[in-house]
């Protein structure tokens, strides 16, 4: 058996999220392991740096999986895209240890946040970026930001299904950029809760907008409770952009495309 890694890239509105499901759901695991397992001639089971929800994309999402068969290495990237959906590429393929793995081994995790602040949405970026009609303040929300750097109980941006065992994460990075109506949120942690990165946003947007000072963030760190926070915001702007290994691995991840 070899273990190979794939470098993915998929646009999650077509798909009811990574995780494969019961039934006939459309999902990025199910399209991606049914590619595989045609070309390799037997079932391939795949394992994913990040389990994206329905309607999140990956620029680069880092995939493990086994196989008996002998292939080239463009046979796991040109053969198995001509048995993909146009809405999921593979983009890199290459052999690793096999005690590497795709989740376990990541030590740090990278998303990107498309928010557009316009009177009305633009529709060639349906799907592709959130929205917000309210005017945003992009330096009250990079004051904001500054506050949730570092290791923080980040139990008031956690879904209420989240399964992770802590609360407790270290973010390394929350940048915030705007050209015109486009505001890019730049996420990189050592890890991530369940909707944690749609929650930041949806507060931050509450800040932009003037609903809470920016010092407000404070307050829902020390709260800890869900409850007390803005809602979850869309997930059409979110891209996982994919997450860092331990060098030995020599795993690619691609720069962002020029478009993100």
């Amino acid at each position: 058996m070899t273990r190979y890694a794939l470098t993915l890239a998929y646009d999650g509105s077509r798909f009811a999220g990574w995780q494969k499901q019961a039934g006939d759901t459309p999902t990025v695991q199910s399209a991606l392991e049914h590619a595989l397992s045609q070309m390799a001639g037997e079932t391939v089971r795949t394992f994913a740096a990040g389990r994206t929800d329905t309607g999140v994309h990956a620029a680069a999402q880092t995939v493990h999986f086994d196989t008996a068969a002998v292939r080239p290495l463009q046979a796991w990237v040109r053969g198995v895209n001509a048995l993909l959906p146009n809405s999921i590429a593979v983009l890199h393929a290459q052999a690793v240890p096999p005690h590497f793995h795709a989740r376990f081994d990541a030590c740090a995790r990278r998303y990107r946040y498309i928010l557009q602040s316009a009177p009305v949405r633009a529709p060639h970026l349906y799907q592709r970026a959130g929205w917000t009609h309210y005017p945003l303040n992009e330096n009250k929300m990079a004051q904001a930001a500054a506050r949730l750097i570092g290791t923080h109980d980040f139990s008031a941006f956690r879904a209420a299904q989240c399964q992770a065992k802590s609360p407790v994460k270290t973010l390394y990075q929350l940048d915030i950029a705007r050209t015109g109506d486009l505001i890019k949120l730049d996420f990189h942690a050592n890890a991530f809760l369940h909707h944690m990165v749609r929650n930041i946003v949806g507060a931050l947007v509450y800040v932009g907008c003037g609903r809470l000072p920016p010092e407000h963030i404070d307050t829902l760190l020390a709260a800890r409770n869900r409850c007390h926070a803005p809602p979850t915001f869309m997930p059409d702007g979110l891209y996982f952009l994919g997450a860092d290994y331990p060098d030995t691995f020599g795993i690619t991840r691609p720069s962002p495309p020029a478009w993100l």
